[in-house]
């Protein structure tokens, strides 16, 4: 008997768990037609929450992040296009304000500078591995006691 409560009393709160997970989603926002509601989701999962950088300000349960969703919201309802309220964010916030920023002077180098990593990190490593084959070709003089097979 005391079994069965446990499992209803358990039971009982993973639904109530489950329940209130679904009630904190942190955006909720719906617009009057579908194209409207997907253009919405679409910039909210473009734009980078400024309070938590890893994240867009779809998934932020920042303030910061609702009030951006707001006025996204705001711009879509006076018929803004995507590309306005893009650069609306930018004049206000700056380049970082988007995941994939636009290619410019400004931000050539986020663009840049990883290849420029690879390509200096692979001539490093065949640099390297040339050095050592070296080396080992020039070694002709004989084995140390501690290098000598026992």
């Amino acid at each position: 008997m005391i079994n069965m409560r446990m499992r209803a009393a358990r039971a009982a709160a993973v639904l109530a768990l489950a329940i209130a997970s679904a009630s904190l989603a942190v955006d909720t926002t719906t617009l009057p037609n579908e194209q409207l509601q997907s253009r919405y989701e679409g910039l909210t999962h473009e734009l980078r929450c400024m309070q938590c950088q890893n994240n867009s300000i779809a998934d932020s349960p920042a303030g910061l992040a609702s009030d951006l969703r707001r006025q996204v919201k705001e711009q879509l309802m006076a018929g803004k296009s995507d590309d306005e309220v893009r650069a609306y964010m930018v004049e206000r916030y700056g380049n970082v304000i988007l995941f994939t920023p636009a290619m410019d002077a400004s931000s050539a180098w986020v663009w840049f500078l990883p290849a420029i990593a690879a390509l200096a990190g692979l001539v490093i490593a065949i640099r390297i591995v040339r050095q050592r084959a070296r080396l080992v070709d020039n070694d002709d003089g004989p084995l140390e006691p501690d290098e000598r097979a026992p």
